[in-house]
């Protein structure tokens, strides 16, 4: 007998369409695409918390966890009159009509898409410049074990209560860990992530050996707190998602005492169901437990006051006002001869190298550039291969594994930090094992707000 072309699925009043529904999205678990409808209906009241009333970003996964995603911003033109929309505008002066998602049926219409996992922004369609929602996502480096990631997590619950919020944890369903706060909706995008930064630096000032607020990755130790994770236009996984895992992870709300001895593999697509059966949402009370930034914000000043400027931005955001400087040639040459670092050059063949125009006092290479994180783990491999004898001095933390954003869907960059190989012994920068390019052929408005990409050189 054929598979199924389609079959309908009753919710909140409604009839939704589910297309190939046996179509295989993890093919280690067999879970199908009506496997993650279900999943999501099964709980909806939690999903819906975290989305509800907030315009998403679409991250498709139309060939399954295993294929390459790309993001949707602007809502499908074919959708059912009962699908809402608002408009965005983006920091590059684009704009886009973006889903947004109140009711059962919409969050199954979205899943149908392909849509493996929620992206929501943190406003409300209601008020898109005022976010309601301060994110701090730990982000550990290779090779920290997830009792520290936990330790941070605890540490940031206690310097949030120490600053008038509510922090409320979840896994994310990959690597690392989320804690949200709902706040009052009277802070621009910016200053929510001016209290983020100052959040972040004030977790690492007191677990300094295991948390760090320093953005370029190879300054990085233990746990990162990303404050960038608050700047416009980012999304975060909310809670209920499941992860593009190889076994359907979920993105789980937890109590805090269950923090200190949770194991992010146990809240999958098959157990997460029951447990919300069994003991409900503990995100429950969430949107009840509004907040204020001032304290924070409080901190943030006094930082200033101490002579800590801005922390960096994402490099396809537009030079922001106080941030510190990412390029400027003249400063790079007076800080050159002061010792402060250089810019590592570009693989042959290549214009911009592992950390474009930026100095940085470690010595990096760049190994690939690839459409998929399978094929630059393969490059870096090869490079392995014909390196082993340096591979043997590196530590987890020194391989960088970037996923980037390119036009529509995102691409993996590699590099490697040659810190802890013996100077004489450093390979030189060779030529990419992987070169994709993910903006060949594209010319147009791109993130950063310029109105035209320069063209790249072959």
């Amino acid at each position: 007998m054929s598979a199924s072309k389609e079959e309908i699925v009753e919710v909140a009043g409604r009839q939704v369409t589910i297309s190939n529904p046996d179509k295989v999205f993890f093919p280690k678990t067999g879970h199908t695409k009506l496997d993650l409808v279900r999943y999501y209906l099964a709980v909806a009241e939690g999903a819906l918390r975290g989305v509800a009333g907030r315009p998403m970003a679409l991250k498709r996964f139309v060939n399954g966890a295993e294929g390459q995603a790309f993001f949707q911003k602007r809502a499908p033109a074919s959708r059912p009159e009962w699908i809402e929309t608002v408009e965005l505008s983006f920091p590059s002066g684009r704009t886009a009509e973006e889903i947004v998602v109140r009711d059962a049926a919409q969050l199954a219409w979205i899943i149908n898409l392909g849509c493996i996992d929620l992206n929501p922004h943190p406003v409300r369609a209601t008020d898109l410049e005022h976010p309601d929602e301060l994110r701090v996502d730990l982000d550990p480096v290779p090779g920290v074990p997830w009792s520290q990631i936990r330790e941070v997590a605890m540490v940031t619950r206690d310097v949030l209560k120490d600053f008038g919020l509510t922090g409320w944890p979840k896994t994310s369903g990959s690597r690392g860990f989320h804690v949200y706060c709902r706040i009052e909706p009277r802070w621009s995008f910016p200053e929510v992530r001016r209290a983020a930064v100052a959040l972040a630096r004030e977790v690492e000032r007191r677990a300094p050996e295991i948390a760090t607020s320093r953005w370029w990755k190879e300054e990085r130790h233990g746990v990162f707190l990303d404050y960038n994770q608050n700047a416009k236009d980012r999304t975060v996984a909310s809670a209920y998602s499941i992860r593009p895992m190889a076994d359907a992870r979920v993105s789980t709300p937890l109590n805090w005492d269950e923090v200190p001895t949770c194991e992010a593999e146990a809240f999958t697509i098959d157990t997460v169901p029951n447990r919300f059966a069994g003991v409900g949402d503990p995100s429950r009370g969430i949107d009840e437990a509004v907040g204020s930034l001032d304290a924070l914000l409080e901190l943030s000043a006094q930082h200033e006051a101490a002579g800590f400027g801005d922390a960096p931005w994402p490099p396809h955001f537009v030079k922001q006002e106080g941030e510190p400087a990412r390029v400027q040639l003249s400063r790079r040459r007076r800080d050159d001869r002061q010792g402060l670092g250089q810019v590592p050059p570009p693989a042959p063949g290549k214009t911009v190298g592992p950390t474009g125009r930026r100095r940085t006092t470690m010595p990096l290479i760049e190994i690939a550039r690839a459409g998929t994180e399978a094929e630059a783990r393969a490059g870096l491999q090869r490079w392995r291969a014909r390196h082993s004898d340096v591979w043997s001095h590196l530590a987890p933390s020194d391989i960088l594994v970037d996923s980037m954003r390119g036009r529509n869907s995102t691409w993996t960059r590699i590099r490697i930090n040659l810190r802890n190989v013996p100077e004489s012994e450093r390979p030189a920068q060779e030529a990419l094992e992987v070169d994709y390019d993910p903006w060949a052929g594209f010319s147009g408005p791109d993130r950063s707000g310029q109105l035209e990409r320069p063209k790249r050189k072959p």
